[in-house]
């Protein structure tokens, strides 16, 4: 088979890929992107998950990269070449999925930097699939149409409920393992149901978050206080094991609640920006149309969720993204929008008025827009929520493992210090 080119130079993902080539996806979030990979299964492409965790990753990523770039872009970009050459794929039969946003941030530019990284690690002629919403990349073998969109979607809203209960439940469950069980369950369950073209309208997710609620709710549990520690910071190493050095586990060790905010709300977030871009700046009104459209068909099954929860009266439901924006609008203004923009401080304010005051802000060293609206924001945010407890790490090649835990479990000590004279004074 032939290797199509564009007259960029850019290696085109054909309909014929589609039936031979493996896509790689990178793993972001563990639940979520089964979720997605399963979608793709459905559609006919034959995908691998990315769960590989060795420091042969970030020495990839630092051979083939300007070490100068941000810590996920050399992960992600580290993380392909190291499977390419483990032995495990023909890279003559494979392609690399990742998605873009088009904002102005240097994740934009991911996608270029890979192939120049490929490029120089031997690869030129493997396929870069662009997954991206702006219109940025074309490819035949990859299209982004309506119902694919609507399925997405509804993986993300899956993926937010199955973090969270399972969030709420595992540090409390009597049985060990039964609640990582129920999302396994879940998880293939929802993969059953993607088989079917109609299985994600909402009439059927309504109807599988109530069904996904109860099964948690039956989990056996021993509802005793716990510190609560919510992670917040740039989206990759928020979320992502490989990026965070499995901080989610860390947490759980360390006998606490671990609050995550889900990723519905920053993709709610994209699609406000361009709302408020043109209500700031000027620009076409069928484009905010349409956005506007977008954002409500988002918002309304996040508000099916959030309802879902509520109903059960055993777990805390998050807030509404509108609720979330009205929150730090006396903190930042909302054209701060590069990176994470003000939702990452709109995240800390609602993990401080749900309880979780003590939080983890991580970023990678060096991402400027996270240290303004992250780092910046911490003492603004503690002038008015005094008792917010907030750290700070860094992520990146150069930091240990240990200091990164060390000054975690400082915050930690305080968080403990707080709660037991809290419940010694009650």
């Amino acid at each position: 088979m032939g290797i199509n080119y564009d007259k960029s130079g850019r290696v085109i993902f054909t309909k014929q890929m589609k039936k031979t080539y493996k896509l790689l996806i990178p793993n972001m979030l563990p639940i979520h992107f089964e979720l997605i990979k399963n979608i793709l299964q459905q559609r006919g492409y034959d995908c691998d998950l990315l769960k590989s965790n060795n420091t042969n990753i970030v020495k990839m990523g630092l051979q083939n990269i300007h070490n100068d770039t941000c810590y996920p872009c050399l992960l992600v970009v580290g993380q392909f070449i190291d499977a390419l050459k483990s032995g495990k794929y023909d890279p003559n039969k494979t392609a690399l999925f990742i998605t873009q946003t088009g904002g102005g941030c240097r994740a934009s530019n991911y996608i270029h930097l890979l192939r120049k990284a490929l490029k120089k690690a031997g690869y030129p002629h493997v396929p870069v699939v662009s997954v991206n919403l702006a219109g940025l990349e074309k490819n035949p073998g990859f299209k982004m149409s309506l119902s694919l969109i609507k399925q997405l979607v509804s993986a993300l809203i899956y993926g937010d409920m199955l973090m969270l209960l399972e969030n709420q439940t595992k540090p409390y469950e009597v049985i060990k393992g039964t609640t990582e069980q129920t999302t396994k369950h879940w998880v293939e369950k929802l993969a059953c149901q993607y088989k079917s073209s109609n299985e994600f309208g909402k009439k059927v997710m309504t109807q599988n978050f109530n069904n996904i609620v109860s099964d948690y709710a039956n989990i056996q549990i021993n509802k005793t206080p716990k510190v609560k520690v919510g992670i917040v910071g740039e989206i990759y190493v928020k979320y992502s094991p490989l990026a965070n050095n499995n901080l989610s586990d860390f947490l759980h060790n360390e006998n606490v609640e671990v609050v995550i905010p889900g990723i519905m709300d920053f993709i709610i977030f994209k699609v406000d920006n361009r709302i408020v871009d043109i209500d700031i700046y000027g620009g076409s009104k069928l484009k905010r149309l349409i956005c506007y459209k977008f954002k409500k068909y988002l918002e309304g099954i996040q508000n099916i969720f959030i309802d879902s929860i509520k109903k059960s009266n055993k777990f805390s439901p998050p807030s509404s993204f509108e609720t979330i924006k009205k929150n730090v609008k006396s903190y930042i203004g909302y054209g701060a929008k590069m990176g994470e923009g003000w939702l990452l401080t709109a995240e800390m304010i609602e993990l401080i008025k749900d309880g979780a005051e003590n939080i983890v802000c991580a970023q990678p060293f060096g991402c400027l827009p996270n240290h303004i609206v992250g780092k910046g924001m911490v003492r603004q945010i503690t002038n008015k929520n005094p008792m917010a407890n907030i750290v700070c790490v860094d992520y990146d090649p150069g930091a240990t493992k240990v200091n990164q835990e060390n000054r975690i479990k400082l915050m930690l000590a305080t968080a403990k210090e707080r709660f037991n004279n809290k419940n010694n004074t009650i």
